[in-house]
C-alpha cells in the first residue's frame, strides 16, 4: 500500500489568462517506494539535494514509485531536475536513461537524464490530471542500469514556469516547498554533540558516553561505520594497544569486526554490531540520516550546529557546549570558520623530505572500490563508451578494484566530489566492458558479472583543521615526543601517486596510483592537534586533525582514528567536570587525562582480532626527544 506524500503547494501568480497556477513540487527522496534506486546524499554541498540514484551495474533497477495529491484538475506540464552524469567525458547522449510514468503511462517518449551538461530541469511532458480523481501514481522507470539521477519532480500547470537551475535561488525555492522554517526546532540539550559516525565518531561518542556527558551522535547515511561500512568496505588499518597508553584502542574489540580486507562481500562488515554497540549506550541519542548543514557561533564558539535530514528534508538544531567533527572532511570546522588546510605544503615550509618542492593543492584520493564473481553460465554487460577507450595494452585485466582504484587527487572534493565518484564508475563499467566484449574468453570472465560496485566514495583526504600544533614529519620520524602526546599513530607514512604506467596511457586522467611508504614507531599524537585552534569548542578526531599533509599519510587509516575519538571523548569529560574549554584541558588537566588514558573505556578481556600491518613497527624505537 503506497502512502500519500504531503507536498506543500505555493501559487505562482497570474498567467495571461488571469487564472491561478497550481503546482506540485515532489523531491524524489520522499518516494514511498524506492525499488532499486539508491538514496544518495554526498553532494547536498555541491548542487543542493539527495537524490536518487539508479545503481545497476549495467542491469535496470526496479521502479520507484509514490502517490501524489494533485490541488485541482487540470494539465501539468513536468520539469524533471536530472544530470548526464558522463557530460564531463563524452558530448553525445549519456547511459542514465530513464523514465517517468504517471498512473503507468509514460509522460514523454523522450528518455530522461541524457542530455545537458549540468544538473538541469528538463521538460518531461505533460499530464492530465480528471476532476474524478486527483491522486496519481508517480513512477520512475530505469532503462539502463548505469546511475541515472533525478532530483526534483515538478508539476505545474504554467509552461513557462521553469524553477531556477541551482544556487541561492534554488535552495530558497526548496526550503518554501519543503515548509521548512526559518528557525530549526531544537533536538534537544546536549553535554556533547558528535558529527560523524565512523569510528573516530562512534568511538568519541561511546568513550563520553560511558564518562557520563550527554551524546547527540549525528549520521549522514543509515548504517555506521563510515568507510568501513558495507557502503564502502575498506579495511581497519593500523594497531591499536600500541604507544604510552595501550589500554586505548580496547573500545573497539567490541564493534569492530573481525573479518578484514577491501572490497569485500557486506557482511565482513557488520555494520549491525556497530549499531547494536552504539544503541546500547543509555547516554547516546542516535540521529541517522542526518547531514550537518549550518554551524551558529558566537565569539568565537559554536552555539549549534543544523542537521538536515536526507529524507525527509526536515531540520534539527543541536546546541551543546561542546562539538567534535569526525565528518573527515572537517564540514562542521568549514561551516564554523574554523582554520584548516587542503593540499600538499612545499617542503620547506615544515623542512619535511616527504613533501613535494612547492606547494599545491593535491590530496590523496578517494576510492570507488568493486568486484565481480563468477557464474556457471556465460553473461554479457552492455558497450559502455562515454569518453575512455580502453585497449588491449591499457585495460585492467583485474576481477576486482580495491584502493589502488583512486580518483581526484587533483580535484577539491569538497566541491567536486560527484565529479570524482563519477569518473570512478565510469572507469569500471568502461574497463568491464571492454574485458567482457572484447577479449577472448580464455582470460576467463565470459562467465563473470559484476556483484558489487560501490556508489559511495571513499574518500581520504580533504579539509584538515588547524589546531595549537600541526603535526610534521620530524616530529615522528625523529621521535620527538610531546607532554601532552595521546594515541599513538602505527601506519606508515602512506602517500599516493598516479600510477606512472596508468599515466602513460590516461595523461592527467589517472584512476590508479601507488603508494610509497615510510614506515615509523608508533607515535603519541599531541592533544593539541585534537581541538581547533580558532574555534574554543569544537574538537576533531579523524582524517581532519591538525597535520601536514605527509603526516596525514600515516594518521588517517581507521583503529588510529578510533583511539582519537576515545581521547576526545575522554578529554570532553574533563571539560564538562571542570567547566573549561578543550585548550584548558592541555593547559591545567594533563594529568587527569592521562589517567583517564591509562585507565581506558573499554573492556581489556576482548582479544584483538585484526592484525593488520605488524610489519609498520620498527623493529627498535627511536632515540626519544622530548620537548616540553
Amino acid at each position: 500500500m503506497k502512502r500519500l506524500i504531503l507536498f506543500f503547494l505555493l501559487p505562482l501568480g497570474l498567467g495571461m489568462s488571469q487564472m491561478r497556477a497550481e503546482s506540485v513540487w515532489v523531491e524524489t527522496e520522499q518516494f514511498a517506494e524506492r525499488g532499486g534506486w539508491c538514496l544518495d546524499q554526498q553532494f547536498m554541498d555541491e548542487m543542493g539535494s539527495p537524490y536518487l540514484l539508479a545503481h545497476g551495474m549495467g542491469v535496470p533497477v526496479a521502479d520507484a514509485v509514490t502517490t501524489v495529491s494533485f490541488p485541482a484538475p487540470a494539465t501539468y506540464y513536468i520539469f524533471a531536475r536530472v544530470y548526464n552524469w558522463t557530460a564531463p567525458w563524452h558530448e553525445g547522449a549519456g547511459p542514465g536513461a530513464f523514465q517517468l510514468l504517471v498512473n503507468g503511462r509514460r509522460t514523454t517518449p523522450k528518455p530522461l537524464g541524457t542530455e545537458g551538461s549540468a544538473w538541469q530541469w528538463q521538460p518531461a511532458g505533460k499530464v492530465k490530471i480528471g476532476a474524478g480523481k486527483l491522486d496519481a501514481t508517480v513512477t520512475l522507470h530505469d532503462l539502463t542500469g548505469f546511475d541515472g539521477r533525478c532530483d526534483v519532480l515538478y508539476f505545474t500547470t504554467d509552461a513557462s514556469d521553469v524553477p531556477p537551475a541551482g544556487g541561492p535561488a534554488l535552495t530558497q525555492l526548496r526550503r518554501q516547498r519543503l515548509g521548512l522554517p526559518d528557525e530549526a526546532p531544537a533536538a534537544g540539550q546536549y553535554d556533547l554533540v558528535v558529527c560523524g559516525a565512523g569510528t573516530a565518531g562512534i568511538s568519541a561518542a561511546v568513550a563520553a558516553a560511558r564518562l557520563g556527558l550527554q551524546v547527540a551522535l549525528i549520521n549522514d547515511r543509515p548504517v555506521l561505520g563510515g568507510n568501513n561500512s558495507s557502503e564502502i568496505r575498506v579495511h581497519m588499518g593500523g594497531h591499536i594497544g600500541v604507544g604510552p597508553y595501550p589500554r586505548l584502542g580496547d573500545l573497539q574489540k567490541e564493534f569492530n569486526p573481525v573479518k578484514g580486507g577491501n572490497a569485500r562481500p557486506a557482511d565482513f562488515y557488520e555494520d549491525q554490531r556497530k549499531m547494536d554497540f552504539v544503541r546500547n549506550e543509555k547516554n547516546i541519542s542516535l540521529f541517522l540520516n542526518c547531514r550537518v548543514v549550518r554551524a551558529d557561533t558566537l565569539a568565537g564558539r559554536i552555539l549549534s550546529v543544523t542537521a538536515q535530514h536526507i529524507e525527509t528534508g526536515r531540520e534539527l538544531s543541536f546546541a551543546a557546549p561542546l562539538f567534535c567533527d569526525c565528518t573527515g572532511d572537517g564540514t562542521v570546522g568549514y561551516l564554523a570558520g574554523a582554520d584548516y588546510r587542503m593540499g600538499r605544503e612545499a617542503a620547506d615550509e615544515f623542512h619535511e623530505s616527504r613533501a613535494p618542492e612547492k606547494a599545491d593543492s593535491m590530496t590523496l584520493g578517494a576510492s570507488v572500490m568493486w568486484y565481480s564473481e563468477e557464474g556457471e553460465r556465460k553473461t554479457s554487460f552492455p558497450e559502455f563508451r562515454y569518453g575512455v577507450d580502453f585497449t588491449k595494452e591499457s585495460c585492467q585485466r583485474v576481477t576486482m578494484g580495491e584502493w589502488t582504484w583512486e580518483t581526484g587527487m587533483n580535484v577539491d572534493k569538497t566541491k567536486r566530489l560527484e565529479r570524482v565518484r563519477d569518473y570512478g564508475m565510469m572507469i569500471i563499467y568502461s574497463n568491464w566492458s571492454y574485458l567482457k566484449n572484447h577479449m577472448p574468453d580464455s582470460l576467463g570472465y565470459a562467465r563473470r558479472s559484476l556483484a558489487w560496485v560501490s556508489f559511495m566514495a571513499g574518500k581520504r583526504e580533504s579539509r584538515r583543521l588547524m589546531g595549537d600544533y600541526i603535526l610534521k614529519q620530524d616530529d615522528v620520524l625523529r621521535y620527538i615526543l610531546h607532554e601532552d602526546g595521546t594515541a599513538a599513530m602505527s601506519w606508515p607514512i602512506d602517500l599516493h601517486y598516479p600510477d606512472p604506467e596508468n599515466s602513460r596511457f590516461f595523461p592527467d586522467a589517472e584512476f590508479k596510483t601507488i603508494n610509497r611508504n615510510t614506515h615509523i614507531y608508533p607515535y603519541p599524537i599531541p592533544l593539541r592537534c585534537l581541538y581547533s585552534r580558532n574555534v574554543g569548542n569544537l574538537f576533531m578526531a579523524g582524517r581532519c586533525i591538525s597535520v601536514t599533509h605527509v603526516v596525514h599519510g600515516s594518521i588517517r587509516v581507521m583503529r588510529t582514528t578510533g583511539m582519537m575519538g576515545e581521547v576526545v571523548g575522554m578529554a570532553a569529560s574533563l571539560c564538562r567536570k571542570y567547566g573549561v574549554m578543550p585548550r584548558e584541558v592541555y593547559q591545567h588537566h594533563l594529568p587527569q587525562l592521562r589517567e583517564l588514558m591509562t585507565r581506558g573505556v573499554g573492556r581489556a578481556d576482548l582479544p584483538d582480532n585484526q592484525k593488520y600491518n605488524r610489519n609498520s613497527l620498527l623493529k627498535n624505537p627511536p632515540e626519544v626527544k622530548k620537548v616540553e
